[in-house]
């Protein structure tokens, strides 16, 4: 038992070290000690598995779980530096949240939701473990800007509403690195947007969180910019599996083997554990490193 304690904390090391290293402070901290994996059971490459258990990240995390997190993974100060805004464009009027700079941004985080979501689950600050407040947090503290908006569908009008939606916010933080989360079938915007000329080079990175495949990505215009991809999986996701995500990373890797991709599976978690469990600073960080 020793050994394999040992064992364990020396792989969570070096895959923390190899998350965080020539870029670790780029963002500064939030919480991180709270946030970060419990343990990496393996990892080899780009690809780890993380110690994931309901009764300890859930039950244990959560005041009420799955409903609110207990007080100190959160700090609703930041709701000082949050706006309900609505942007009018050519493909429609967009009700996003805005949280941080809304110009003059260094870096422009946007959360897409899934079936059945709105812009209101991407800064609910008591479920998913607090994972939406920290990363609130993140961009209020790190001169950033996060987005949580509403989009009419997963096809091609959501896409031109995202894509509207970051153009506006593009113009107005022109330094700015853009990265894009994708929360279940929020995915599909995610592989549309790399796609899309408008969109596709001035995306920074994208985040698959318990998220769908697309066999077009491996000849869009994000591919050829090498944008960096994460995928964070529940080895038990019901909706989509671990298996068919975990066959299109390697299809990443098989077409260009250094290209920015990384997975994180999360053993024994389920559909929405990755939006609880991905660890924002360590991926985004990462990101900001390859970032085109």
């Amino acid at each position: 038992m020793a050994i394999r304690t040992v064992l364990c904390a020396l792989l969570t090391s070096i895959f923390f070290l190899f998350s965080c290293a020539a870029y670790a402070d780029v963002l500064k901290p939030f919480k991180d000690d709270l946030f970060a994996y419990p343990a990496i059971l393996s990892s080899e490459g780009a690809y780890a598995v993380v110690d994931y258990r309901e009764l300890r990240d859930i039950n244990a995390r959560d005041q009420v779980p799955e409903r609110r997190a207990q007080a100190q993974y959160v700090d609703i100060g930041v709701r000082k530096v949050q706006q309900d805004l609505l942007l009018k464009t050519d493909a429609g009027n967009i009700r996003h949240v805005a949280v941080g700079r809304t110009q003059g941004a260094g870096i422009i985080v946007l959360y897409l939701h899934g079936q059945g979501g709105s812009r209101k689950q991407g800064v609910d600050d008591f479920t998913f473990g607090g994972n939406f407040n920290r990363i609130k947090n993140l961009m209020a503290g790190n001169g950033g800007l996060y987005l949580s908006p509403d989009f009419s569908d997963f096809g091609d009008t959501g896409a031109a509403q995202i894509a509207a939606l970051i153009g506006h916010y593009a113009e107005r933080s022109p330094g700015a690195k853009i990265f894009v989360a994708c929360g279940s079938m929020g995915g599909a915007l995610c592989w549309k947007l790399a796609v899309r000329k408008d969109t596709s080079g001035r995306i920074g990175g994208l985040l698959l969180l318990g998220s769908l495949w697309d066999e077009s990505f491996l000849s869009s215009p994000a591919f050829s910019r090498r944008v960096p991809v994460f995928f964070g999986q529940g080895s038990k996701d019901p909706v989509f599996p671990v298996e068919k995500q975990e066959a299109f990373f390697r299809s990443i890797l098989a077409k260009s083997k250094t290209y920015p991709a990384r997975f994180v599976r999360f053993e024994t978690g389920t559909h929405g554990t990755p939006i609880r469990m991905t660890d924002w600073r360590g991926t985004l960080n990462w990101m900001l490193s390859k970032a085109p």
